[in-house]
């Protein structure tokens, strides 16, 4: 009986030191885990190595950089200039002058197609237009652009420049204020006061790093917008989703817009809709005119760059994808995973941007791309040629001293028709952003080009029949 206690007695004690080492053991881990949460929670608040301190001030992307290098790093890279099919620019040489100090430049669009100068001309457009380049570039290219041969005003910092916080200094810490005292100056005055392309705090926080908007005329203009459609006091930092700020951030500045009255408040044409078709509507019945055409006289519109207005009208915007998720793809460098910086054309980044959601080879996903591409040049560049043949044929019947109201209807057609052209000749990606919506601008561009030619007919007609009946 001793030794069977004994027994008993050895294995009652193993049993123990055993619920020891397992109590032990979890409570290491239940330990561990809360450790870890409180680790957690204080990356929260301070979710990045602070180097230096930051704030609502700090202009410099250098100094951001310090606690963000590699963000910072991808963000140089901006300065890449490698062409795709129909976007992008390779570097030409560009000897230096007074006037222009850059060694490089990017290729004259009014030179590969000469259509575009006599579309514009009269317009500073039709004197100097190149490829677009990387952000890194964007205030020296306004600076030294050829169009400066033209009056141009502060308002053009808005989307080319760091003006967060000279907005903030002008306006003594109003941003509004001093959006609205930038915007009518001479852009020379206004160029004394920038300092950087766009940077870190247009689009973050420097407190949380949350995405944010900090360029007015979006928000008056995504105010508008939400208006139309029933939403009150829409305001994108307190109500958007960090999904939809992936796309306002960029679409800050890549849209449509226009400079109202002798203030030069920039607007964003939203009150009706999105769509080239809304902004014609509103444009036409506001009057504006961007400017005279110098051969036909016609009240002419400069579509800008909207690549919002018209992603908003594509399979990716109805699928929720963000301009970030193709143009900024999450990338790994270590352990971390951060958004690429390196903003540029998805085409470029194809195994990041495409192959998350697409899962076809590289080579299948750029052919595709093309496609849709090589198809939407088809169709610009014969509505190309039937805008050309109605500025000729203007200008053939007014030369001839015609003059009836039927010139006037195939002047405000070719001013639908330029517009709706441009607005996809002016939106970067060819027509891929939203393919069948470019095909539907281009066919009513044609239409307006139609019906320009039938009144030039009825003008010749009615000039026949009664001679000149109103004069110009």
């Amino acid at each position: 009986m001793a030794k069977k206690f004994k027994g008993n007695e050895g294995i009652s004690l193993i049993a123990g030191i055993i619920l020891m080492l397992v109590v032990a053991a979890a409570t290491f881990a239940v330990t561990a885990l809360l450790i870890n949460i409180f680790e957690k929670q204080q990356e929260a608040k301070n979710p990045f190595f602070r180097v230096v301190e930051i704030n609502d001030d700090t202009e410099d992307p250098e100094i951001w950089g310090k606690n963000f290098p590699i963000q910072y790093d991808l963000y140089k890279r901006t300065v890449d200039m490698v062409r795709t099919k129909y976007g992008g620019s390779e570097a030409l040489p560009h000897t230096p002058t007074e006037k222009d100090p850059r060694f490089v430049v990017s290729q004259s669009k009014i030179e590969l197609d000469p259509r575009l100068k006599r579309m514009w001309l009269g317009y500073a457009f039709a004197i100097d237009f190149r490829e677009e380049r990387g952000h890194a570039y964007m205030l020296d290219d306004q600076t030294f652009t050829g169009r400066q041969q033209k009056p141009q005003f502060g308002v053009c910092a808005h989307c080319h420049a760091s003006v967060y916080v000279p907005y903030k200094k002008l306006g003594d810490g109003d941003i509004i204020k001093g959006f609205e005292k930038m915007n009518p100056m001479p852009y020379a005055e206004a160029r004394k006061l920038l300092q950087h392309p766009v940077t870190c705090i247009d689009c973050h926080d420097p407190n949380t790093m949350q995405l944010r908007i900090t360029r007015p005329a979006f928000l008056e203009g995504i105010k508008t917008y939400k208006e139309s459609q029933g939403i009150k006091d829409y305001n994108p930092n307190t109500m958007a989703t960090r999904q939809e700020m992936r796309t306002y951030v960029c679409a800050q500045c890549h849209v449509e817009y226009y400079f109202k009255g002798d203030e030069k408040r920039l607007i964003y044409p939203w009150h009706k809709g999105l769509e080239a078709d809304n902004i014609l509507a509103y444009y036409d019945e506001t009057n504006h005119k961007d400017w005279a055409h110098a051969e036909t006289n016609a009240p002419m519109l400069k579509a800008q760059h909207p690549e919002f207005e018209l992603w908003s009208q594509g399979i990716h915007a109805r699928s929720g994808v963000a301009c970030a998720d193709c143009h900024m793809p999450y990338t790994r460098v270590g352990a971390l995973k951060v958004s690429d910086h390196h903003v540029r054309s998805p085409l470029l980044n194809i195994n990041r941007a495409c192959q998350t959601c697409h899962h076809f080879s590289e080579e299948e996903l750029k052919a595709r791309v093309e496609r849709i591409q090589d198809k939407t040049a088809e169709m610009k560049d014969m509505a190309m040629d039937s805008l050309v043949a109605l500025i000729d044929d203007i200008k053939r019947i007014m030369d001839a001293g015609i003059s009836n109201e039927k010139i006037e209807e195939a002047r405000l057609c070719q001013r639908r028709a330029t517009f709706l052209i441009d607005f996809v000749e002016a939106e970067n990606s060819t027509g891929f952003h939203a393919d069948q919506e470019s095909a539907r601008i281009l066919f009513k561009a044609m239409d307006h080009l139609r019906k320009g030619q039938v009144a030039l007919k009825d003008a010749i007609t009615l000039h026949q029949a009664y001679g000149n009946t109103t004069t110009n």
